[in-house]
């Protein structure tokens, strides 16, 4: 018996993902310097993954 497609899930982690987290996000603004401690981390802008 083959596996269901949807299962198979484990090749498609590896691909390059469109939307980030909230905390990737904040990663991505710390280091460019747009981030402080103690700022809300409601209402992000959106940044590119990339």
């Amino acid at each position: 018996m083959s596996m269901h497609s949807s299962l198979k899930s484990a090749t498609r982690i590896a691909t390059k993902r469109n939307v980030l987290k909230r905390f990737e996000r904040i990663d991505l603004m710390r280091k460019k310097g747009k981030w402080k401690e103690g700022d809300r981390a409601y209402g992000l802008p959106k940044t590119k993954a990339g």
